[in-house]
């Protein structure tokens, strides 16, 4: 089961890629609504490659896959709170095979020779301005490291289960130190970062966003050298504003209260 999922998990990154490729090189950022259609990708992977694009970008986003039938293509949709996808593929009923959903997210299938239709439709009808498409950030409330404890976790295990209708909580602090930052996992896609805050509380932080990206802001707010310390463990100047959901991490017995990273600045 490992091995398959680890497999899974190279696939949905390697055609993660190419769906970025094709967005920049084909200058697609001029659209609001992205269709991006991979023909290789195996179609049980739509949905999650579109949600990873749909984060980067902040744009409602159709992944179409090669179906079955070789005139057919199958795509998973996911979208953002200021566009309505289910509403917006009625619309372009005529050249649908079939469709369902709900506001945020929906699969559909079409003929492959309607693929760049669809594309033109949904941008043409689209009324999504520049603001609606500036990815936001909500939090519930600034909560000092200091604050989070067990008790408080398992407490914030009782709203469970979390989901679209009822979010999980989100906190924020300012202005973190970065001790250290350390690479994790096979790809070194994860990273694990020790902070600390203004009030001399340190603790640990786990990121499972774009490694690449999080490593060029910091190179362009600071400079490579200070992200090198940071990776060396050396004294730096790195300083985030981070969003964050506190979890328990437990290791050979040992409980470790530490938070997930979810945005930065």
């Amino acid at each position: 089961l490992k091995e398959l999922n680890d497999v899974r998990k190279e696939m949905t990154n390697e055609n993660l890629e190419k769906a970025i490729e094709v967005i920049e090189s084909n200058n697609m950022l001029k659209n609001k609504v992205l269709v991006v259609y991979l023909a290789e990708c195996h179609e049980s992977l739509a949905g999650i490659i579109a949600g990873r694009i749909k984060e980067k970008y902040y744009r409602p986003t159709i992944v179409l896959t090669k179906g079955h039938d070789s005139n057919m293509v199958k795509g998973s949709c996911r979208s953002i709170e200021e566009y309505n996808i289910y509403e917006e593929l009625q619309k372009c009923d005529e050249i649908l095979s079939k469709y369902g959903g709900h506001p945020m997210a929906a699969g559909l299938s079409l003929l492959e020779e309607n693929v760049d239709d669809l594309r033109e439709m949904l941008n043409k009808n689209c009324v999504l301005t520049d603001k609606d498409i500036m990815p936001k950030v909500s939090i519930d409330i600034c909560l000092p490291l200091g604050y989070i404890n067990e008790k408080l976790i398992e407490e914030l295990k009782l709203i469970e289960p979390c989901g679209k209708d009822n979010e999980k909580p989100i906190f924020a602090e300012k202005d973190l130190l970065v001790n250290r930052i350390r690479k994790l996992g096979k790809n070194n896609n994860v990273l694990k970062l020790n902070v600390t805050n203004q009030y001399n509380k340190t603790m640990e932080a786990m990121f499972f966003g774009v490694v690449e990206e999080f490593e060029d802001y910091v190179i362009d707010k600071y400079s490579q050298d200070e992200l090198n310390k940071a990776y060396n463990g050396m004294t730096n100047d790195i300083k985030l504003s981070v969003v964050y959901y506190p979890t328990i991490n437990e290791f050979n017995g040992i409980k470790t209260v530490q938070i997930i990273i979810q945005d930065y600045q």
